[in-house]
């Protein structure tokens, strides 16, 4: 949860529920245990990446935002949104994949009261954390009846990206003898 709220590309929606369906089996204490590490963790990652953007400033972004995917135009873009819409968008980012990653970097960089920094994202992740814990306590529950209904809609799945391949070589073969026979 830490290496997610940094920008690192950890997958929280999957990581929490995986610990609270762990939980709901009688493998780790408590769900409720599970959303209060997960949110803690979060707020440990975005305070980092808050005061990375606080102290790093602008020039920090400019120089290494690149491995964040994040330029000065984004950069620009995050400020005016925040400047626009307020301390609230530090809040509904906790609820975006992939925003929710490194959107404590601008909210630094624009220099956000961190007692609105903290308020907001602990309230946001807080949500998420116990929604998606829960969620995953309920599958933990019910795993035995939920396993047959996922290997079927895998074998669905499997079989649909098996006729797209072969639909797409045999569409590039096509492309390339038309392209042959035109010459």
């Amino acid at each position: 949860m830490v290496l997610g709220n940094m920008g690192i590309p950890v997958g929280a929606e999957l990581v929490v529920p995986a610990a609270g369906a762990l939980a709901a089996s009688g493998h780790l204490s408590s769900v409720w245990l599970v959303a209060v590490v997960a949110t803690v963790g979060e707020l440990i990652g975005g305070s980092i990446l808050y005061a990375i953007g606080f102290f790093g400033g602008r020039p920090f972004v400019i120089r290494y935002g690149k491995f964040l995917k994040v330029d000065e135009k984004k950069l620009d873009d995050f400020h005016d949104f925040y400047e626009r819409y307020g301390n609230v968008v530090v809040f509904a980012c906790r609820f975006l994949p992939f925003v929710r990653g490194f959107s404590a970097l601008p909210a630094g960089v624009s220099r956000m009261p961190k007692r609105y920094f903290l308020t907001y994202t602990a309230a946001g992740s807080a949500i998420f954390c116990f929604a998606l814990a829960y969620l995953g306590s309920l599958f933990g529950r019910h795993f035995d009846e939920i396993v047959p209904l996922i290997h079927k809609a895998s074998t669905a799945i499997i079989a649909v990206i098996a006729i797209a391949v072969v639909a797409f070589i045999a569409e590039r073969i096509l492309r390339s003898r038309r392209k042959a026979t035109q010459l």
